[in-house]
């Protein structure tokens, strides 16, 4: 079942972010950035666990990111992350959001789901409020991927 993030998912919700980020397969997510924003987040969950999660986070008055999807290895190839990312683009569409994006070192999984890849310059807004406080900035190796709704 896919729903939106309540405040006591956010220890799972992290664990799984890292899971993947110790594997240098996504960005870590701190404890503080994920209480702050759980209101962006869905998560798959079966009774109380969580199985996979993704948010969307609005950057501009026409642009959202896709942040931190992830599903567990154990759900990985049934279908998960395409719903998780497939309920943030219907939230996109119902806000009137034109655009939405992602920072992914994973593009083809993206592309199946009409992204394409684009250059980061595209993202100006996003570059400047957010990745120049990584800790990979300016040496960030995820790939952009964008999906025009309207």
């Amino acid at each position: 079942m896919i729903r939106k993030a309540k405040v006591t998912d956010i220890k799972a919700i992290q664990k799984l972010i890292n899971y993947y980020a110790t594997r240098d397969k996504m960005l870590p997510r701190s404890l503080n950035e994920l209480y702050e924003n759980v209101r962006d987040f869905f998560v798959y969950a079966e009774g109380s666990k969580i199985y996979g999660c993704c948010a969307l986070h609005i950057d501009w008055e026409d642009l959202s990111e896709i942040k931190s999807l992830a599903v567990a290895p154990s759900r990985t190839g049934k279908g998960t992350g395409k719903k998780l990312l497939e309920e943030c683009i219907k939230e996109a569409r119902a806000l009137k959001l034109k655009k939405v994006f992602a920072l992914t070192y994973v593009p083809g999984f993206f592309e199946r789901f009409g992204f394409r890849v684009v250059d980061k310059a595209e993202l100006p807004h996003k570059i400047w409020s957010e990745c120049i406080k990584c800790v990979y900035f300016p040496g960030c190796k995820e790939i952009a991927v964008m999906r025009e709704l309207y």
